[in-house]
């Protein structure tokens, strides 16, 4: 019973957050993917906390600029 109840708030917590995307611009997806993404490379990378914090500044920089010029600005 314990492991359905966690697979059930997993999953709506899933379905909140991409709801919560819906109406974002290609630069916000952008920036939201490229620190989720830089985060995690800075984590591999270094194994520390500042690691992952700096990946998921510069993560969201680039993903910002990629998505400002999805948007053609």
């Amino acid at each position: 019973m314990k492991i359905r109840t966690q697979a059930s708030i997993a999953a709506a917590a899933v379905v909140m957050a991409l709801a919560g995307c819906a109406d974002m611009t290609p630069s916000e997806k952008g920036t939201v993917a490229g620190a989720a993404v830089g985060g995690l490379a800075g984590s591999a990378i270094t194994g520390s906390t500042a690691g992952a914090v700096g990946g998921a500044v510069v993560g969201g920089v680039v993903g910002h600029e990629v998505g400002e010029r999805r948007e053609g600005r």
